[in-house]
């Protein structure tokens, strides 16, 4: 099954270009009056906190198991075609999935992955799922619970 969220970019390209513009515009009403110089350093931190929180959460999600391997990717959606920068991949065979977990926190959701290497010893990896469709969502976890359930019947019928 192969699933992304590319359809969301040019959704988050807006909203970059929104809160840019709204900086600009903030900007220029500011200086032109002068009553508010007191919680102008309020506003624009306040701006910036938001820009950094859209930040964090967009990000461009890719699972791909079809195959014998599972793929899955994590990168930053803008400038990605420039600078490859946030980027999270990991491709492992069926048989390393020893567990998987879905955080849901206020705003962001993360995707947890246990993976057992070839000298034993697991290691967590997480993945922004924050904006993948809760659709889409359920269908990674019904492939990831699949796979775990296949390796505990081929762990007890060794």
């Amino acid at each position: 099954m192969r699933t992304d969220n590319r359809k969301v970019k040019n959704t988050v390209v807006s909203i970059y270009f929104i809160l840019i513009v709204f900086a600009i515009l903030l900007a220029t009403v500011f200086k032109s009056l002068e009553m508010f110089v007191d919680s102008t350093f309020f506003v624009f931190l306040g701006l910036f906190i938001l820009l950094v929180i859209v930040h964090s959460i967009a990000g461009y999600f890719e699972y791909d198991s079809d195959g014998a391997k599972i793929i899955i990717l994590n990168k930053g959606l803008i400038l990605t075609e420039y600078i490859n920068y946030r980027e999270n991949k990991i491709e492992f065979s069926r048989h390393q999935l020893t567990g998987f977990k879905i955080n849901n926190y206020i705003l962001y959701k993360s995707l947890v992955v246990l993976v057992k290497s070839y000298d034993g010893k697991k290691h967590k990896e997480r993945f922004n799922v924050t904006l993948l469709k809760p659709k889409k969502l359920k269908y990674v976890k019904q492939s990831l619970s699949k796979t775990i359930k296949e390796n505990r019947k081929r762990k007890q019928a060794k």
